[in-house]
């Protein structure tokens, strides 16, 4: 009895590692991705460019995320997750010693690109790695604190680039990034439990060895192919890539326009904004059981109304509705974003970690197109062209919420 009683307080605290070293890797590597949006004012200025133009680091460093998640749930299916995390952490915080003498804006762009590449391991495999450790009530409760991580990486990010954009030089703030990298990326490698991967490795070695590349690589087609063919997770997919193409972006651009007259806020004052992403934690950490108390299709309902409610309010163009708004888009955005992950981890029954690169790949891919797409509304209007261009996102948003729920109910009828 006391054999069984040590072996499930030992799995408990297994599972307690495994979701706070997930969390904490996810805080290094939202720091690392939106840092520089708090920069973005320092960046133009440093390397002497304009700040619209400053804004596609944002957009390069998404991309290049966005198509190695593929890659690495395709690796992390072959050889475990515990690997690829760590060896791309401890790469990522080498590599910011490369910022520190980034001689211009294209050689920057070409370092982010790189990073971009190294970012992706974390989401591409954290949210498989629960499903395959951890019990679906659990699971459900450690995804909706690793979104909130992933907020909470993304909140510090801003404001520490911020803070680094008001008060130090390029070469100082690229120091203390690749310190604070550093500290992180030790303890997420102290905190993640080395066997946690055996469930995994061991499913791997049991099966049978492909005879050659062309099969393995086939193999994986198939996998990709298996969800993308599956129409209600295209939906979720692009669900969510339209969700942080508007979302990210939306963010990028207000610092802009309250950095000019009327405002005229400093660049540190601008980087403020990031803090309504609070709103955003909070709805993560609530959002399991939300999802079990009110179900997925209302709370699609409730986050699409209030990202239009939110964005609508800006257009009063003061600083209190402005604030409401992004608090509001926030709020809506991470019970969207979610919704969408829990989706996906709990409807792939195999090859979890494609599925989830899929979501992720779709998800980035749209902070990445989001940013020159929202530019020729802000050339355009400024920021009442942003919003004219959010509306746009939000009605496509809406179909996809609509045709998933028919989806749904229809699949439920014909179980029926």
């Amino acid at each position: 009895m006391q054999a069984v009683l040590d072996t499930i307080i030992d799995s408990k605290q297994r599972d307690t590692r495994l979701m706070w070293a997930l969390c904490a890797a996810s805080v290094v590597v939202y720091i690392n991705l939106y840092l520089m949006q708090g920069m973005l004012p320092l960046i133009a200025e440093h390397f002497a460019v304009s700040g619209s133009r400053a804004t596609l680091i944002l957009s390069v460093t998404s991309f290049s995320l966005a198509f190695s998640l593929l890659i690495y749930a395709v690796v992390s299916d072959r050889i475990g997750r515990h690997r690829p995390i760590v060896v791309s952490l401890w790469l990522l915080a080498i590599s910011n010693l490369l910022l520190i003498w980034a001689p211009d804006f294209n050689g920057l762009i070409w370092v982010r690109f790189l990073q971009g590449v190294l970012l992706a391991a974390v989401p591409a495999i954290a949210m498989a790695y629960f499903k395959e450790q951890l019990s679906p009530s659990t699971m459900l409760k450690a995804a909706g604190i690793y979104i909130m991580a992933n907020s909470i990486g993304g909140i510090v990010g801003r404001l520490l680039g911020g803070v680094m954009s008001q008060f130090f030089s390029w070469q100082e703030s690229m120091w203390l990034l690749f310190l604070i990298t550093l500290a992180g990326v030790a303890l997420t490698s102290y905190l993640l439990p080395s066997g946690a991967d055996a469930n995994a490795v061991s499913h791997l070695q049991s099966e049978p060895k492909s005879p050659s590349r062309r099969v393995r690589l086939m193999q994986d087609i198939h996998g990709f192919s298996h969800h993308l063919t599956d129409p209600q997770m295209r939906l979720v997919y692009a669900i969510g890539g339209l969700t942080f193409m508007m979302m990210v972006n939306q963010f990028s651009f207000i610092q802009l326009h309250l950095m000019a007259a009327p405002y005229e806020w400093s660049r540190f004052q601008a980087t403020l904004i990031f803090l309504c992403y609070s709103s955003g934690t909070v709805a993560s950490y609530f959002s399991a059981k939300w999802l079990a108390k009110f179900g997925q299709h209302q709370l699609y309902q409730w986050s699409w109304c209030l990202m239009l409610l939110g964005s609508l309010l800006t257009l009063f163009d003061t600083t209190f509705t402005i604030c409401i708004g992004f608090l509001m888009t926030a709020c809506g955005f991470f019970l969207t974003h979610s919704c969408c992950n829990s989706f996906v981890a709990m409807r792939a029954s195999r090859d979890r970690a494609k599925a989830t690169s899929l979501y992720l790949c779709c998800y980035y891919l749209g902070a990445a197109l989001g940013g020159p797409y929202l530019m020729l509304f802000w050339h355009g209007a400024e920021w009442q062209g942003v919003v004219m261009g959010s509306l746009t996102l939000l009605a496509l948003i809406a179909l996809g919420i609509t045709r998933l729920h028919y989806h749904q109910t229809q699949n439920h009828r014909a179980l029926v």
